[in-house]
C-alpha cells in the first residue's frame, strides 16, 4: 500500500486491525463445531470466514454506523452478516463451474481443501448464516430495522444486485461490452454488496431514507474505485502479494475498465473517483476521517 496521508495510516490500520480480530472472533462464536456428521460442513465454513480477507465491508457497515453512536457490537454483527455473503460468493466463484481458482487469500481454495460438494454447501449456509444474523435482537432490537437490514442485502446480493453481476461477468465472453455495461456489470457484481455495508450502518443508526444520499454516493464511487483498482491489480500486481491468480481477465479476453481506458486513464479515474466519495462526506468532520481513508485505500492497496 502507498504512504497515505499523515495520521490516516494509523488510523486505518488500528481500524483494519481491530475489525479483522472481531470479525474473526465473532464467526468463532456463529460456527461451533458439531461432533456429528454435519462437522466438514462447519469446519469449511469456518476456513472461509476466520483468519482472511481484508474486512473492508464488515469496516464500512462499523464505519458508518460509528458516525450515528451505534453499538460497536450491533455494527460488528452486521459487518459480519456482510462478510459471510461476501465469502458465499468467493467459495462459489472460485469453484471450476464459475472461475476454477486454486487459491484465496493466499491458502488453497476451499473446494481444494474439502470438495466440491463440500464447497456448495458452505456456500449455501453462509448465505443462510447471514439472514440469521440480521434476524437475531442482538444484531437490532427494533424489528423494523432488522426487517430493513435483511432486506437491503438480500436486494444486493441476488439477481438485482451481486448475482446478477456475476451472471452478466459469465457471459461477458465474445459479448464486446462497452464502457457503460462494464459499468453496469461491476455496479452490480462488486458495488452492491459494498453499498449494502454503507447503508446498512445508517440502518442501524436509523438514519431516514432521505438522509442516506450521500452515503450512496459515497460507496457507488468507492465502489467503481474499487473495481478499477481491481483491473489494475490484475494487470500489474504480484500474485504473492495479491494472494490469488491475476492476469486471468486478459487471458480469457473479458473487457475491463483498463483494456477499455488504457492503465493511466484507468487509474486516473479511480483518483477522482476517490476524490468524489471524500467530497460526498463534506458534511461530516473528523468523525468521517476512517471514511475517507478507506477510499483512499482502494486504489493504494496492493492486494
Amino acid at each position: 500500500m502507498a504512504d497515505p496521508a499523515p495520521g490516516a495510516g494509523n488510523l486505518l490500520g488500528e481500524a483494519l486491525a481491530r475489525i479483522q480480530q472481531e470479525v474473526d472472533v465473532a464467526f468463532d462464536g456463529f460456527l461451533p463445531v458439531p461432533e456429528d456428521a454435519r462437522k466438514p460442513l462447519v469446519e469449511a465454513m469456518r476456513y472461509a470466514t476466520i483468519g482472511g480477507g481484508k474486512r473492508i465491508r464488515p469496516l464500512l457497515t462499523a464505519a458508518v454506523a460509528g458516525l450515528y453512536a451505534v453499538q460497536r457490537d450491533a455494527a460488528v454483527r452486521a459487518g459480519c452478516a456482510v462478510e459471510a455473503i461476501h465469502v458465499y460468493s468467493l467459495i462459489h466463484d472460485d469453484l471450476p463451474c464459475m472461475d476454477d481458482d486454486d487459491t484465496r487469500h493466499g491458502k488453497p481454495t476451499l473446494h481444494k481443501v474439502y470438495d466440491e460438494a463440500t464447497a456448495v454447501l458452505a456456500g449455501d449456509s453462509l448465505h443462510a448464516l447471514a439472514f440469521e444474523i440480521l434476524s437475531m435482537p442482538e444484531t437490532a432490537g427494533d424489528p423494523f430495522v432488522r426487517a430493513e437490514l435483511i432486506a437491503t442485502l438480500a436486494a444486493a446480493s441476488g439477481w438485482n444486485g451481486m448475482a446478477g453481476g456475476q451472471m452478466m461477468d459469465i457471459v461477458a465472453d465474445g459479448q464486446g461490452y462497452d464502457l457503460p455495461t462494464i459499468t453496469r456489470l461491476q455496479q452490480l457484481k462488486t458495488g452492491a454488496l459494498l453499498g449494502a455495508a454503507v447503508e446498512m450502518g445508517a440502518i442501524l443508526g436509523r438514519v431516514p431514507d432521505e438522509g442516506r444520499t450521500h452515503l450512496r454516493n459515497y460507496a457507488r464511487d468507492i465502489g467503481l474505485a474499487f473495481q478499477i483498482a481491481d483491473d489494475l491489480l490484475d494487470v500489474e500486481g504480484d500474485e504473492a502479494a495479491a494472494g490469488k491468480a491475476l492476469r486471468k481477465d486478459e487471458g480469457a479476453g473479458k473487457a475491463t475498465f483498463v483494456s477499455l481506458m488504457g492503465v493511466d486513464a484507468a487509474r486516473m479515474q479511480a483518483r477522482a473517483l476517490v476524490d468524489q466519495a471524500i467530497g460526498h462526506l463534506a458534511a461530516h468532520g473528523q468523525e468521517a476521517d476512517l471514511l475517507r481513508a478507506l477510499a483512499r485505500y482502494i486504489v493504494e492497496r496492493d492486494r
